[in-house]
């Protein structure tokens, strides 16, 4: 880290400088403190923010999953040939209690080879399931166990990270949901997978995966949105409860910007994490890889209405699904909504030198004829970022194209501070953050978790052609 240089000016007024005119002449100023660096103090912000080991092992939850093609009656009914975990899309809702190890075993029945990702979990580095970095990839037939217990409580997913780009779009993703040490009393929970499917004439997946013109665009978007494989969802509830809904986008391209105006909604969680406090939900767009935690009251005003739940991220709404009330009234639970209170406020970290920038861009070239690249290089040929653990670091993010990029960093958390240039105030950590045309983004983060990271565009197609590099946390080795 750079070092640093503070300047501090003393300015007098008229008024200070006649006091000082009656002290003796043998009388010295106050010398002042000395003044901490500024990597330190952001450091110091940082601190129990969230924790850097996982919680002891307090016992421990097995699951068995098995990729394999399926056919489900998915869009209300119609039957579509998918890839699916256990026979179902999306795949199912995994739970385990925080403090209790998960160990999962993962068959291998498709055609091509595999691996599980688990998208936003700080797991052990060999569990992080990309091939080539942290494990070798699972043959079809082959076998393979995950096992690490989550240190941090939250809403995840998981999915392939082989050949991702048709993988997930056949249907392979899922939901981990780590539930608090003492989960609080909500009437009910639900989970809410957002999802897009581009279909061919015969009603099918349509085969073709990662286009020329998916590449020139924003990824591969679908003529027809689902909600938990619905295209019309309906949630009933009756009036007085009160709901934790937790959304999770597993598209390949295609970011949200879901409408619950009409509700008594809050955003409680971004990617897994509490915010410092309850947020306005109104203007949070749920880009390719995002989540977001809902605290919904249900007004006893409500009974027998129904709410549209909209998408309005493009010009033109869509229905994501409706909340139905029915006629029935129960007590509301009464408690304060979760948070985090160690959120750092790092209103120097702009301050502070900019350690890493990723330049994102497109090019000509490659097989596909077109790249997308960080800092002008693709996957194979991308050069490894070492970022210190237990270090503040500020990395910037420079979209020097068109098209939109939602950037994930696996196994670390981050926080946006400006925009453009401008600061920004989330109270809250991210795994992915959207970048929209010719946006930069800056973000500090402080690397806890040790190994080789993927970091990458998390539209799908614009990864598949070169926008993934690695970066490599070295466990705070000595200069």
């Amino acid at each position: 880290m750079r070092g640093w240089v503070v300047c501090l000016v003393a300015v007098s007024t008229v008024s200070q400088f006649a006091c000082q005119r009656g002290k003796k002449a043998h009388e010295k100023a106050p010398t002042a403190a000395p003044v901490e660096k500024l990597p330190d103090r952001l450091l110091a912000e940082f601190q129990n923010a969230y924790p850097k080991q996982a919680p002891k092992s307090n016992g421990e939850r097995s699951f068995d999953l098995v990729a394999a093609p399926a056919e489900v009656q998915q869009f209300d009914g119609r039957p579509l040939r998918v890839w699916a975990y256990n026979g179902k899309v999306p795949g199912p809702v995994l739970r385990v209690r925080l403090g209790q190890a998960l160990k999962l075993t993962l068959r291998n029945d498709l055609p091509q080879p595999t691996t599980i990702h688990w998208h936003g979990v700080r797991v052990p580095n060999a569990m992080d399931g990309v091939p080539g970095v942290t494990q070798d990839p699972i043959e079809p037939g082959e076998i393979f166990e995950y096992r690490f217990v989550p240190k941090d409580a939250g809403t995840f997913w998981f999915h392939p990270h082989v050949r991702t780009s048709e993988q997930v779009e056949r249907g392979l993703y899922g939901v981990l949901v780590v539930e608090d040490a003492k989960p609080l009393p909500y009437t009910r929970e639900e989970v809410w997978v957002l999802d897009d499917w581009r279909l061919g004439p015969d009603g099918q997946v349509d085969p073709r995966f990662v286009t020329r013109h998916d590449l020139a665009h924003d990824g591969r978007w679908g003529q027809m949105i689902t909600v938990n494989g619905q295209t019309s969802q309906e949630l009933v509830v009756r009036a007085g409860e009160r709901l934790r809904l937790r959304l999770v986008n597993p598209s390949n391209g295609r970011a949200y910007l879901p409408d619950f105006s009409e509700l008594d909604a809050k955003v409680i969680a971004v990617d897994g994490m509490y915010t410092a406090s309850p947020l306005d939900p109104s203007d949070f767009v749920l880009a390719p890889g995002n989540r977001i935690d809902l605290d919904i009251t249900v007004s006893p005003a409500s009974k027998g209405r129904t709410f549209r739940i909209l998408d309005r991220f493009l010009r033109r709404p869509s229905e994501l699904a409706t909340i139905r009330v029915t006629e029935q009234t129960v007590p509301t639970p009464s408690f304060a909504p979760p948070s985090n209170p160690n959120i750092p406020g790092w209103r120097e970290a702009l301050d502070a030198p900019v350690d890493t920038t990723y330049v994102l861009d497109v090019r000509r070239g490659g097989p596909r004829g077109i790249e997308w690249t960080i800092n002008d290089r693709v996957w194979g040929h991308h050069e490894v970022t070492a970022l210190r653990a237990d270090r503040f670091t500020r990395v910037r993010f420079q979209n020097e194209s068109f098209r939109l990029h939602p950037m994930h960093v696996h196994g670390q958390f981050f926080k946006v501070l400006a925009r453009n240039g401008k600061p920004v105030d989330e109270p809250y950590f991210r795994d992915t953050v959207l970048l929209r045309r010719k946006e930069s983004v800056d973000v500090g983060m402080v690397p806890l978790d040790w190994g080789k990271w993927m970091m990458h565009c998390h539209i799908l197609e614009h990864a598949e052609s070169g926008m993934m590099t690695l970066i490599d946390v070295d466990g705070g080795a000595k200069d």
